[in-house]
């Protein structure tokens, strides 16, 4: 009887390193210029790797959260239909390699929400099997300031994921050899993922998962954001003498406001109605994981 395959999903931000970290893997040359800040994958993409007859690896390249064509909305539920369906079928994750480009001079938003959704969908349980990735040192001028970067990662952003199980990797060197020690302890069967728990053995809807409350939860921060700036263009749209800047601001405020409508559009769709919170609150179904 074969072996189940080594499932290995790779999930970070757009433009971290995951479809190049996959072709080390996988030894394919497509997407070189995977670096740069425009999304190369927009659905989940499977690819597997048979090292021999009863040993085989799947993995996973997701797209990241602020891709360049999909809302955080529709990532999330691709990434959950394709862990839901994964678990259906009592098939649970080796390991997740989490990337992050090293190069990054601080933690911007896109980077940040990154990682929040990522914590939340993963889940204390399953967090042994986290590897994360810090990629592109070959692309590090100052090695001093990368060392730095690392210490502030590993003691302040990254430190519920580790203090839970999850090890930090270098990717040092842009290798197959390099991407493989990192991924050479991920042997296992792993465990279920809280989103996948909150999906099938709790029974939620996706909005109603951690992940999902997440997302709703960024959306009002967003929404908030949004308005304040298009208050701020019309006080100064009204302030301004210069016909040519008046026309400017304002068309701005109109791309604001249409962006703010997406906005609330994508955050109605996340909304939990009074009384399914309701319930929810009184569920007695319970995951066995807990949100980091």
């Amino acid at each position: 009887m074969a072996s189940q395959p080594k499932i290995i999903a790779l999930m970070g931000p757009t433009g971290s390193g995951k479809t190049n970290f996959v072709n080390q893997l996988t030894g394919t040359t497509e997407e070189k210029e995977a670096h740069k800040l425009k999304s190369h994958t927009q659905a989940v993409r499977e690819f597997t790797v048979n090292m021999s007859k009863d040993r085989q690896y799947v993995f996973v390249d997701t797209p990241g959260f602020d891709d360049t064509y999909l809302s955080d909305r529709e990532i999330l539920r691709m990434i959950a239909e394709w862990l839901e369906k994964k678990y259906r079928g009592r098939v649970t994750l080796s390991g997740i390699v989490y990337t992050h480009r090293i190069t990054d001079n601080r933690m911007s938003g896109s980077v940040c929400k990154n990682l929040d959704m990522f914590a939340k969908l993963c889940g204390d349980k399953a967090a042994g099997g986290v590897r994360l990735v810090t990629t592109m040192w070959d692309k590090a001028k100052n090695k001093e300031l990368a060392e730095s970067r690392v210490s502030q990662l590993e003691g302040n952003f990254w430190r519920a994921l580790i203090d839970a199980g999850a090890r930090h990797k270098r990717l040092e060197v842009n290798s197959p050899r390099c991407a493989w020690g990192i991924i050479d302890d991920l042997t296992g069967a792993g465990e279920a993922l809280l989103l996948q728990e909150e999906l099938v053995d709790v029974e939620r809807k996706l909005n109603e998962t951690t992940a999902g409350q997440a997302l709703y939860t960024q959306f009002q921060r967003l929404l908030l954001e949004q308005k304040e700036t298009i208050k701020q263009l019309e006080d100064e749209a009204k302030a301004q003498k210069d016909p040519q800047l008046t026309k400017q601001l304002e068309e701005e405020r109109l791309r604001l406001e249409a962006e703010l409508q997406k906005t609330w559009n994508e955050m109605d769709k996340l909304k939990i109605p009074f009384l399914r919170r309701l319930a929810l609150f009184f569920s007695f179904k319970k995951t066995q994981s807990r949100k980091l």
